[in-house]
């Protein structure tokens, strides 16, 4: 049994933290919101997870402070442009304790992967990335799921995967973190554009073109990163990537299929009510292809959308009238 500090009380940071105390591990919430607190624990309830019967083992604080010095293992869950100023406000009751990243994004003024802000913040720490294709609904129900745990520290990989891996939530390890952090971060921008596809009713040709290509161009990112390409057609890549771009029930694509029938960026926000990571790295996104000098139009034409050069229609003209090549 160990100690275990989830810092974000979200969906996925619900979800999480209800499989770990499920595994009889004591696990504390840090919220921000106080009503969030409170339906945690007097209700054991989440309105992000509404079928949920949270684990009595499931406490919650806004106290990030207590919920980081009680801890042994923390996951850090938070949306991306937060991570920083979130981790500075407990960074000094790290010590050696394991940071684990469950969030997916870059951050915005520096182009960094959560990992290196992290690292940037606190020299030392111990640090790895949880990513892949885990919808925080269906780990909260058992549904059968596997993810990714990467970290260049061998014995935190070993640590990590014993504390939360169980027949329901099997763990594949990687050293590549780079490639983890950079194929969660950027398939959110694919399943955006996928669900402007299926709001055109473009059909499963379509799909599959974007998922393909779009796994291609960030696959070329990630590499120039340092990233290994091999990661990319794992679960942090391929898979995520299928899962993200197949349901409603990713946030990304049901922000493509708004944007898709007509509604603004910010009316598309208000809609979705929770943290649109697609539209916060759409503009992160084209910086990096610019730094690294990577072809990325599918970003790019997303981007157009966002800055009102293009429509949708035009966008999808553009793509599909670019100068014929090899496949890549």
């Amino acid at each position: 049994m160990s100690n275990i500090a989830v810092i974000g009380s979200g969906s996925w940071g619900v979800s999480l933290g209800n499989h770990l105390a499920e595994l009889n591990h004591n696990v504390m919430i840090w919220s921000f919101s106080e009503d969030e607190k409170n339906d945690l624990n007097m209700k054991h309830k989440s309105k992000f997870l509404p079928n949920l019967v949270v684990n009595e083992n499931v406490k919650s604080s806004n106290d990030i402070e207590e919920v980081v010095k009680k801890s042994d293992v923390i996951f850090h869950i938070t949306p991306s442009r937060v991570t920083r100023e979130v981790f500075r406000s407990y960074k000094n009751f790290v010590g050696k304790k394991p940071v684990v990243i469950c969030s997916k994004g870059f951050e915005a003024q520096t182009l960094m992967t959560l990992d290196q802000v992290l690292e940037d913040e606190l020299d030392g720490v111990r640090i790895a990335a949880l990513s892949g294709p885990s919808y925080a609904t269906e780990v909260a129900e058992h549904i059968p799921t596997a993810v990714i745990l990467a970290s260049k520290d061998n014995e935190l990989l070993e640590e990590v995967s014993k504390i939360i891996a169980d027949e329901h939530f099997r763990i594949y390890k990687s050293n590549d973190i780079v490639g983890v952090e950079v194929g969660g971060g950027l398939k959110n921008i694919i399943a955006f554009g996928a669900g402007i596809c299926a709001e055109l009713n473009y059909g499963m040709n379509a799909q599959a073109a974007l998922i393909t290509r779009g796994l291609a161009e960030i696959s070329r990112l990630g590499v120039k990163m340092g990233a290994n390409k091999e990661t990319f057609y794992g679960l942090s890549g391929l898979g995520d990537l299928i899962l993200t771009c197949s349901s409603d029930e990713s946030r990304n694509r049901r922000a493509g299929r708004l944007i898709g029938r007509g509604l603004s960026v910010e009316e598309a926000k208000k809609e979705i009510g929770m943290t649109i990571e697609s539209i916060d790295n759409i503009m992160i996104a084209k910086k990096l292809s610019e730094k690294y000098d990577v072809e990325m139009p599918i970003t790019n034409v997303a981007y157009e959308m966002l800055s009102g050069d293009l429509n949708v229609k035009e966008a999808v003209y553009k793509l599909m009238t670019r100068d014929l090549k090899f496949e890549d």
